[in-house]
């Protein structure tokens, strides 16, 4: 080979190169709006956050926000059912190209995906009657909280509570939650998914929150090294909290306002 042939072969090569790093670098958002469709991953087995309607369609918290990010790109939204167990590997193996199913944040999990800001409270809470003068740990003294035994809930509820306080403890969720209807208990601790579908099932003891004891709020999961993505997503999650739609979307299916500082 010549020198003239050597060159226009390392020319081609370094034009095939570049075509490859260039197709490889491509961004999802990228992909999305070309394709004109976003898919992403949502809970259908966990109200308020995400469920199956009496119309057989998908509802709930995380697929308003899914549907809006959509809107937001001015794409199709294709909502892809999962579960905890598949959801980060279906967003690793790039079945979808978000996750938003009441996705916490650890040390853990920011190794393997990317997470958005904060777009849902999720927590776990005091709650009580709308009459129930509580605010604070301190002002639990005397009174009787009901919690299911060896939840989360249960366990800080008893690091931080009065001597003096009477913590009932029911075998599981539901005995918990009919204690509470039934007036058994005017106070408990929960979660806020639980104290919402109280409140819709139960008007009149719809639970009102107290105090927050452990906070831990949703997120929605990104790929790695989606820098575009990440930043539309973050701005679309700033724009729903100041035009009022994250507060809308916590007073439907939360049946709360957002809490304070979120």
């Amino acid at each position: 080979m010549n020198r003239r042939h050597m060159f226009q072969a390392m020319f081609a090569g370094a034009v095939a190169l570049c075509a490859f790093t260039g197709a490889a670098s491509a961004e999802a958002l990228d992909d999305i709006l070309a394709a004109k469709v976003i898919r992403i991953a949502v809970p259908t087995d966990y109200p308020p956050f995400g469920s199956i309607g009496t119309d057989m369609q998908p509802q709930g918290l995380d697929i308003d926000m899914a549907r809006l990010i959509g809107k937001e790109l001015g794409v199709r939204t294709e909502l892809v059912a999962v579960s905890s167990a598949n959801r980060i590997p279906y967003l690793q193996s790039k079945k979808v190209d978000l996750v938003i199913s009441t996705l916490g944040k650890n040390p853990d999990r920011e190794k393997a995906i990317d997470f958005s800001a904060a777009y849902a409270p999720f927590f776990m809470g005091v709650f009580g009657v709308k009459g129930a003068a509580v605010t604070k740990p301190e002002e639990l003294s005397g009174k009787t909280v009901g919690a299911t035994r060896g939840a989360l809930e249960e366990q800080e509820l008893s690091k931080i509570a009065p001597s003096d306080i009477t913590i009932k403890r029911y075998e599981d969720n539901n005995a918990t939650v009919a204690a509470y209807v039934s007036g058994q208990v005017d106070i408990i601790a929960a979660g806020n998914a639980v104290a919402a579908v109280i409140g819709e099932r139960n008007a009149a003891r719809a639970p009102d929150l107290k105090f927050i004891i452990k906070n831990s709020p949703c997120f929605i999961g990104i790929n790695k090294d989606e820098p575009k993505l990440l930043a539309k997503v973050n701005e679309i999650i700033a724009k729903a909290r100041a035009t009022g739609e994250s507060e809308k979307m916590s007073q439907t299916w939360l049946k709360a306002p957002l809490p304070p500082g979120f």
